[in-house]
């Protein structure tokens, strides 16, 4: 692990060594990630999002492949968004859903909610087998401004979508629902949802983290207009 170049004079970096990458098969992968004793407070959350950064339980991080730039940080401009009608009918599909908001996630519903997940639609991945450890590094540590909203089917929690309240945005983390609600599209629906939640607190964006192109596990964030990307540095807007 080296030591990289500092973003500021307060900020250390460090670079991972290369390994197998999880998302292109026979790829390399090398990631920085912010000095891990460094509390992420809002203001360091957002500057380091604006600049394509992603956070993964306590870390923030960004991709740093010497022969691959695949993965391309996006946003949503929320207040410009409106549902096709596709996504207009996941919504309409799940307007019988309840959302309750907490800053901690407490309790084993929501892990073995993640257990099923990760069993059902990720096995193939790093993250299977899913475990209680795994679930407190990855998912239960928050940062400030941190965020679970939890969607509940009567008195079932069946979804669960980890966000940062950013200073100009939402980003949303991570989602895991109930793999046997298929019909009801939940994953994006999350999606949707934050996006609503975006414009009530007045923000201008929400961040989607990486896409990949010709990468079936990123391909619904494409399909989500106006989108932003982070290209040489600078957000282009696609509409």
């Amino acid at each position: 692990m080296n030591s990289k170049p500092k973003v500021s004079d307060t900020i250390r970096l460090f670079r991972t060594s290369d390994h197998p990458c999880s998302y292109k098969a026979q790829e390399t992968a090398a990631t920085v990630f912010v000095d891990p004793e460094l509390t992420i407070d809002q203001k360091l959350n957002t500057r380091l999002s604006e600049l394509g950064y992603r956070r993964s339980g306590a870390h923030l991080y960004r991709p740093d492949c010497e022969n691959c730039h695949a993965c391309i940080s996006c946003r949503l401009p929320v207040q410009n968004y409106k549902r096709n009608k596709r996504f207009q009918r996941i919504w309409n599909r799940n307007t019988d859903l309840r959302v309750i908001e907490h800053s901690s996630l407490e309790g084993e519903e929501a892990f073995l909610l993640y257990q099923s997940y990760i069993e059902k639609r990720h096995s193939d991945g790093d993250m299977y087998p899913a475990t209680a450890e795994q679930f407190d590094a990855f998912i239960r540590s928050s940062v400030e401004g941190g965020r679970y909203y939890c969607f509940y089917l009567e008195q079932k929690l069946i979804a669960v979508a980890v966000s940062d309240i950013l200073a100009s945005g939402l980003s949303a983390v991570y989602t895991f629902f109930d793999p046997a609600q298929e019909k009801r599209s939940l994953g994006n629906y999350a999606i949707l949802w934050q996006i609503e939640q975006a414009r009530a607190l007045g923000m201008d964006y929400l961040y989607l983290g990486y896409w990949i192109k010709a990468c079936a596990k990123m391909e619904y964030k494409i399909a989500y207009r106006p989108l932003e990307m982070l290209v040489e540095g600078k957000w282009i807007l696609l509409n």
